[in-house]
């Protein structure tokens, strides 16, 4: 019986053996680069040493999450972190939502691809390239945003030297370089709406505002059900990277976040096990999450991600 079975799957990869050699370029990524470094958590529970190796590192079971649950900067990251991600998910994920909407009612096919191209470029811009755009249009003495607030009789200001400003300028950021890109799958499930639905509603007398509400937004609400899920797993992870070119010392208050303090401990400091003890468990609060929006979509509605 198990030779039978181990002859029908054999037979079944074979014939499916071009998808899976397209497949398996994808494969060796995440198991090289994703799931392969994932030995090297070890070192959350070893004081470790670069001489010693990870084998023979001592071992100091939860040292170093005890640390950092009394650290006095916990609470600091912690609230920075899902503030930023609150920000992206509130004001950046509608806006994707609200762009597709809008572009799906063009009927100008030149004037759609012409808007289209304009708003997916900044996502195919280097994020280095973009932070010092963004340094360069609030500089108060060059910046195209002082200059305006100077025209029109204000003061200058120093908006990255001012801690309340930083959220909104990073989700303003993050807003203009990925508004184009995360609309294109809203786009691509609203292509897949039937279109007899929509007759329908025109007969019944709907317009374009009906026919979005009652229409396309109920058609893709499973795609954005599992996008959220997907989201929430990204809950304590701001993309430190970006955050890393705009954050200076005088708006570490509000932009100090789990990633960048992993980078200063971990990179700079050379406190290896400390900042793996730190990324882990934003590692686990993020999987979490997952489980548990998953969990309650699965329960309140039709659609989750298993």
């Amino acid at each position: 019986m198990a030779g039978k079975r181990g002859a029908r799957l054999l037979r079944r990869v074979w014939s499916g053996r071009y998808l899976y050699l397209m497949f398996l370029p994808v494969f060796v990524y995440y198991m090289l680069f994703r799931y392969a470094p994932m030995v090297g958590l070890v070192i959350a529970f070893k004081d470790f040493n670069a001489f010693l190796g990870f084998s023979r590192s001592p071992w100091v079971g939860f040292k170093f999450f005890s640390q950092f649950f009394r650290s006095i900067y916990l609470w600091r990251l912690v609230r920075n972190t899902l503030l930023i991600n609150l920000y992206d998910l509130v004001f950046n994920f509608p806006a994707a939502i609200v762009l597709a909407l809008l572009l799906n009612e063009v009927q100008n096919r030149r004037f759609k691809k012409t808007a289209q191209t304009i708003t997916y470029l900044p996502y195919f811009v280097s994020s280095v390239v973009i932070a010092s755009m963004v340094v360069q249009f609030l500089s108060p003495s060059s910046g195209i945003v002082n200059h305006l607030i100077a025209s029109l009789g204000g003061e200058r200001q120093y908006f990255l030297t001012q801690p309340g400003a930083f959220r909104p300028i990073f989700t303003l950021m993050n807003l203009w370089k990925n508004i184009g890109w995360n609309s294109i799958i809203f786009l691509a499930a609203i292509s897949g709406i039937n279109g007899e639905l929509y007759e329908a509603c025109m007969i019944d007398g709907g317009g374009y505002l009906r026919r979005m509400w009652h229409v396309t937004l109920p058609g893709i609400a499973g795609t954005v059900v599992v996008l959220v899920i997907m989201r929430l797993g990204h809950v304590m992870d701001a993309g430190y990277e970006t955050i890393l070119l705009l954050q200076n010392n005088a708006n570490l208050e509000t932009s100090d976040v789990i990633g960048t303090y992993v980078y200063r401990r971990g990179l700079r400091g050379g406190e290896y096990s400390y900042a793996t003890a730190v990324g882990m468990f934003q590692s686990v609060i993020g999987f979490a999450m997952v489980i548990l929006a998953n969990f309650l979509s699965r329960r309140y509605s039709e659609t989750s991600l298993w």
